[in-house]
Order: C-alpha cells, then structure tokens, then sequence
C-alpha cells in the first residue's frame, strides 16, 4: 500500500489482522524457542492459534467501524489463546477498538487508541517500562509513532517509526531482569533471553507498517 495515505480504514485494520497472522504464523518456533528459555514454550503456537482464529472470523464478517475490527480481533484472541496471552493482546485490541468508532481514523486517532490498549494492558498485569514484557515494546513503538507525527510524518513513515523502535525494544530486553510474568520466577537467570511477548509486539507493529507500505522497517 501507499506511504501517501493518511488514514487508518476498515480495510486497512482488517489487512494489519491478517498480515499479523501471517507473521505470527511464519515466525511461531522463534517465539516458540523465546519462551522456552523463560517461561512455558508456547508463546508461538499462542499466537498463531490465536492470530489463526482472527483471519478466520475476518472473513466472515462485515465491520461498520475500523475499532470493530480490533475489537473482534481482542475477543477471537481472548476466547481462543490461553495463558497470559490472549488476554492480553486481547485487551490491547478491544481497548484500542473502543475508541475507533468511524469508517476511517487519522493518524492521531490511532495513536491514542493504542495509548488506551497500552494502558489497559498496563492495567492488567501491572507491567512497566524495564519489567521484561510486551510493554517494553509497546511504550518506546508509541513514543517514536507520537514523535513522528509531531514532526510532520504521515501515517506510513509514523508507523515505520513505530515498528523500528518496538523491534529494538524487543532486542533491549535481553539483558533485563524480568519482574513480571513466569520468567520473573527465574529471576537474574532471565537475564540474556528475549522477551517472547516484546518479540511478538514488534511483530504486530511489522505487520501494521508492511500494510501500510511504511520504508525501511527491517
């Protein structure tokens, strides 16, 4: 797609849906192997149940707003991945689909969205910045998405912005501690892993920017 669009559509959302399944399908035994080493080694297989059952319900379904795309796409998670995952990636998407209520959201809709989905999942599980989970890539992919935007970007180059910092987000937790989650049982031995939950965020903001035709994520 375009870097020169400058909305977010129902097509587009459904698109970001389906390109994450694909991703999280291609890339199930690297999260699979993450986990392993900290906590219960079926992160990959989570998501790509999950992220599966997603597309699936995408396919069936007509959507009057951009957030019923999400929103649905929270509950297929929610219902379908157990553990700690589906809840929440779950919550992230219903949280960030409650405020979507148009055909189309700007640039700066979404982005407040997502801040709505960080902050309910923040809510749920306590989780900070340096505590060795999705957080700490979701906190620095928003930071980078706002700085973009107030620099004049569009939506693709926001969205690139986002994925790079959630990618080195996810590399920044291999030598943290983990203090939430399984892997905070391991205490200092979880240090040299990624975080398997990073990992699949960076994954879910890839798969925004490749539908959104954001330059030089990788």
């Amino acid at each position: 797609m375009s870097t020169s669009m400058d909305s977010v559509t129902i097509d587009l959302a459904r698109a970001w849906m389906r390109a994450a399944a694909e991703s999280m399908d291609e890339h199930a035994e690297e999260l699979t192997r993450l986990d392993a080493a900290i906590g219960d080694g079926d992160h990959g297989s989570n998501m790509r149940r999950g992220f599966s059952a997603v597309a699936g319900k995408l396919a069936d379904t007509d959507f009057p707003s951009v957030g019923s795309v999400l929103t649905l796409s929270g509950r297929t998670l929610i219902s379908t991945v157990g553990g700690a995952s589906g809840p929440l990636y779950g919550t992230v998407l219903r949280s960030a689909g409650k405020r979507l209520t148009g055909s189309t959201a700007s640039p700066g809709e979404l982005l407040d969205a997502l801040r709505d989905g960080m902050e309910a999942v923040r809510g749920l599980g306590g989780a900070q910045v340096r505590d060795k989970t999705m957080v700490d890539a979701l906190a620095p992919a928003l930071a980078a998405y706002s700085a973009a935007l107030e620099d004049g970007a569009d939506l693709g180059a926001a969205v690139g912005a986002a994925a790079r910092a959630a990618g080195e987000g996810a590399q920044a937790t291999v030598p943290m501690t983990a203090r939430k989650g399984r892997a905070s049982y391991l205490g200092e031995r979880s240090r040299g892993h990624q975080d398997p939950g990073a990992a699949s965020t960076a994954l879910l903001f890839a798969a925004l920017a490749s539908v959104v035709g954001a330059p030089d994520v990788r």
